[in-house]
Protein backbone atom coordinates (compact mmCIF):
# COMPACT_ATOMS: atom_id res chain seq x y z
CA UNK A 1 0.00 0.00 0.00
CA UNK A 2 1.36 3.52 -0.74
CA UNK A 3 1.85 6.45 1.65
CA UNK A 4 -1.24 8.05 0.95
CA UNK A 5 -3.57 4.62 1.17
CA UNK A 6 -1.74 4.23 4.30
CA UNK A 7 -2.84 7.46 5.28
CA UNK A 8 -6.29 7.02 4.18
CA UNK A 9 -6.59 3.72 6.09
CA UNK A 10 -5.49 5.40 9.26
CA UNK A 11 -7.85 8.37 8.36
CA UNK A 12 -10.90 6.10 8.00
CA UNK A 13 -9.79 3.61 11.34
CA UNK A 14 -9.89 6.77 13.20
CA UNK A 15 -13.04 7.96 12.02
CA UNK A 16 -14.75 4.35 13.02
CA UNK A 17 -12.95 4.56 16.27
CA UNK A 18 -14.39 8.03 17.42
CA UNK A 19 -17.68 6.51 16.44
CA UNK A 20 -17.90 3.69 18.08
CA UNK A 21 -15.88 5.20 21.55
CA UNK A 22 -19.32 8.12 20.96
CA UNK A 23 -21.35 6.70 24.01
CA UNK A 24 -18.15 7.45 26.19
CA UNK A 25 -18.24 11.47 25.08
CA UNK A 26 -20.47 12.42 28.44
CA UNK A 27 -17.83 11.03 30.82
CA UNK A 28 -14.60 11.97 28.42
CA UNK A 29 -16.13 15.59 28.19
CA UNK A 30 -16.43 15.72 31.60
CA UNK A 31 -12.53 15.04 32.62
CA UNK A 32 -12.12 18.39 30.16
CA UNK A 33 -11.38 21.46 31.97
CA UNK A 34 -13.63 24.82 31.78
CA UNK A 35 -12.25 27.39 29.16
CA UNK A 36 -9.86 29.57 30.78
CA UNK A 37 -10.47 32.66 28.15
CA UNK A 38 -14.11 32.14 28.69
CA UNK A 39 -13.50 31.86 32.59
CA UNK A 40 -11.38 35.11 32.47
CA UNK A 41 -13.12 37.40 29.77
CA UNK A 42 -16.92 36.28 29.91
CA UNK A 43 -16.82 36.13 26.18
CA UNK A 44 -16.70 32.86 24.23
CA UNK A 45 -13.39 31.96 22.97
CA UNK A 46 -13.04 30.68 19.13
CA UNK A 47 -13.51 27.02 19.98
CA UNK A 48 -16.21 27.52 22.68
CA UNK A 49 -18.95 25.17 22.41
CA UNK A 50 -16.87 22.99 20.09
CA UNK A 51 -17.28 20.09 23.56
CA UNK A 52 -21.14 20.56 23.58
CA UNK A 53 -21.34 20.71 19.28
CA UNK A 54 -19.32 17.33 20.08
CA UNK A 55 -21.80 15.58 22.55
CA UNK A 56 -24.71 16.99 20.55
CA UNK A 57 -23.51 14.68 17.39
CA UNK A 58 -22.77 11.86 19.72
CA UNK A 59 -26.56 11.60 20.28
CA UNK A 60 -26.60 12.25 16.21
CA UNK A 61 -27.87 15.79 16.87
CA UNK A 62 -27.07 17.84 14.03
CA UNK A 63 -28.95 21.14 14.79
CA UNK A 64 -27.73 21.00 18.60
CA UNK A 65 -24.36 20.42 17.10
CA UNK A 66 -24.55 23.11 14.78
CA UNK A 67 -25.99 25.80 17.46
CA UNK A 68 -23.03 25.32 19.93
CA UNK A 69 -20.49 26.05 17.13
CA UNK A 70 -21.05 25.60 13.81
CA UNK A 71 -17.59 25.34 12.80
CA UNK A 72 -16.65 22.58 14.75
CA UNK A 73 -19.88 20.39 14.11
CA UNK A 74 -19.09 21.07 10.15
CA UNK A 75 -15.17 20.16 10.66
CA UNK A 76 -16.35 16.84 13.17
CA UNK A 77 -19.13 15.61 10.74
CA UNK A 78 -16.49 16.35 7.87
CA UNK A 79 -13.39 14.79 9.30
CA UNK A 80 -16.16 11.52 10.17
CA UNK A 81 -17.19 11.74 6.55
CA UNK A 82 -14.05 12.25 4.86
CA UNK A 83 -12.51 9.41 6.87
CA UNK A 84 -15.14 6.61 6.01
CA UNK A 85 -14.81 7.77 2.41
CA UNK A 86 -10.84 7.51 2.60
CA UNK A 87 -10.80 4.08 4.37
CA UNK A 88 -13.07 2.85 1.84
CA UNK A 89 -10.95 3.90 -1.17
CA UNK A 90 -8.26 2.03 0.49
CA UNK A 91 -9.66 -0.75 1.46
CA UNK A 92 -10.66 -1.23 -2.21
CA UNK A 93 -6.95 -0.56 -3.42
CA UNK A 94 -7.82 2.73 -4.44
CA UNK A 95 -5.54 5.61 -4.20
CA UNK A 96 -6.36 8.85 -2.43
CA UNK A 97 -5.85 11.89 -4.74
CA UNK A 98 -5.29 14.86 -2.68
CA UNK A 99 -6.67 17.86 -4.45
CA UNK A 100 -4.21 20.99 -5.58
CA UNK A 101 -5.10 24.03 -3.45
CA UNK A 102 -2.25 26.95 -2.86
CA UNK A 103 -1.10 26.83 0.90
CA UNK A 104 -1.84 30.85 0.99
CA UNK A 105 -5.74 29.71 -0.07
CA UNK A 106 -6.06 27.24 2.68
CA UNK A 107 -4.75 29.82 5.04
CA UNK A 108 -7.06 32.48 4.03
CA UNK A 109 -9.95 30.26 4.05
CA UNK A 110 -9.46 28.95 7.29
CA UNK A 111 -8.34 32.50 8.86
CA UNK A 112 -12.06 33.51 7.69
CA UNK A 113 -13.97 30.28 8.96
CA UNK A 114 -12.27 30.75 12.21
CA UNK A 115 -12.80 34.64 12.31
CA UNK A 116 -16.63 34.23 11.06
CA UNK A 117 -17.49 31.25 13.49
CA UNK A 118 -15.91 33.30 16.22
CA UNK A 119 -17.94 36.11 15.56
CA UNK A 120 -21.46 34.04 15.13
CA UNK A 121 -20.83 32.28 18.95
CA UNK A 122 -19.70 36.09 19.70
CA UNK A 123 -23.74 37.16 18.99
CA UNK A 124 -25.37 33.63 19.48
CA UNK A 125 -24.10 31.98 22.61
CA UNK A 126 -24.84 33.65 26.17
CA UNK A 127 -22.35 35.41 28.58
Amino acid sequence: MGADRDLAAYWGATAAGVCLLAPLAPQIAAALPDCLFHTLTGLPCPSCGATRAVLALSHMDLAGAAAMNPLAALGAVGFVLGGFVAGIAALSGRSVRVPAVPASALRAVALFAVAANWVWLLVHLPR
